[in-house]
């Protein structure tokens, strides 16, 4: 099952909310749902579903709706599958924000080494 973008960003709105208000604290450029799909940069067949950004034009969450949309044709999600993928998406990056917040790193890092071990085995 595909859904729409718009069907998308509704669940995704009403996710929003369900997080705490502190979540929310310096993340001055808010949660965006952006129409395309993002792969690795790296190559291979990883599409990033969400990104954390702290750069020049602040602290935001971006969700790729084209990265879940290739996900859900290739795997045949379920509406409650695309719930459950955007909820993992959208609260793994909120932990990005406030570990960044009391100085951490720890999710960062542990996103690396996998990403790292995933491409040593595809080159194996």
């Amino acid at each position: 099952m595909i859904l729409s973008f718009d069907e998308v960003g509704d669940l995704l709105d009403q996710m929003a909310e369900e997080f705490p208000e502190e979540f929310y604290r310096d993340l001055n450029g808010g949660i965006s749902l952006l129409p395309e799909a993002k792969k690795d940069p790296e190559g291979g067949d990883i599409y990033i579903m969400g990104e954390y950004c702290n750069d020049m034009m602040g602290k935001y969450i971006n969700l790729y709706y084209g990265s879940f949309a290739e996900q859900a044709k290739w795997e045949r999600w379920t509406e409650e599958e695309w719930e459950e993928e955007l909820y993992t998406t959208l609260a793994h990056e909120f932990t990005h924000h406030v570990e960044g917040l009391a100085g951490e790193r720890g999710l960062e890092i542990k996103d690396e080494l996998e990403m790292e071990q995933y491409r040593q085995e595809r080159r194996s």
